[in-house]
């Protein structure tokens, strides 16, 4: 087996992965994307804020000193 021939093998793989990447190809602008990312990170923390205020724990994580005596 020669060295070219395992080239162009590694240049077909990597073709075949770059191709099979999502990449950020969402069809969104820099600043549609921030916007966006945006909105869902402030719903996130409006969800946490709430289940702190209603008793729950933040993040779904016990405290882990509270079953201890």
């Amino acid at each position: 087996m020669t060295r070219g021939s395992q080239r162009e093998r590694d240049r077909e793989r990597a073709q075949a992965r770059k191709a099979g990447s999502k990449g950020s190809d969402d069809g969104l602008t820099p600043e549609q994307r921030r916007e966006r990312d945006k909105k869902a990170l402030e719903e996130k923390l409006a969800k946490k804020a709430q289940a702190a205020s209603s008793g729950g724990t933040a993040g779904g994580v016990a405290d882990k000193n509270a079953s201890k005596k």
